[in-house]
């Protein structure tokens, strides 16, 4: 099998002896001297936006999953105009994935609107 068989794939069905089992425990957990820290949310309210904006505002990215949330719900139109106006006040930027999650990212840091490879 080439390289880029590997990389790309083929049509040969994968084994399990093929994947290689990330063990959690060796990854550090600290950011130690990352300038930046991307963070995983779940929105399932008004209050979750709290440590969400905190974070942006500290320069962090965040991706929140939204479904818990309810999509015609006035609670969360006001939740994503909240966390809009963070993104426009720290000049960032804001994107929906999908309808389940929403990116947000500090200063500096743009989100491309069209997927890789196209």
């Amino acid at each position: 099998m080439g390289l880029m068989s590997k990389i790309l794939g083929s049509d040969q069905s994968r084994t399990a002896d093929e994947y290689v089992e990330l063990d959690l425990d060796d990854v550090s957990a600290s950011a130690g001297d990352a300038a930046m820290s991307v963070h995983i949310a779940e929105i399932s309210g008004q209050v979750d936006a709290i440590d969400i904006k905190d974070a942006v505002y500290d320069g962090d990215i965040v991706i929140a999953d939204i479904t818990r949330l309810r999509t015609k719900d006035s609670t969360t139109e006001h939740i994503i105009d909240e966390l809009r106006q963070v993104a426009r006040e720290v000049d960032g930027d804001i994107v929906q994935k999908g309808d389940d999650q929403i990116i947000i990212t500090p200063t500096g840091i743009r989100i491309g609107r069209e997927k890789l490879g196209r």
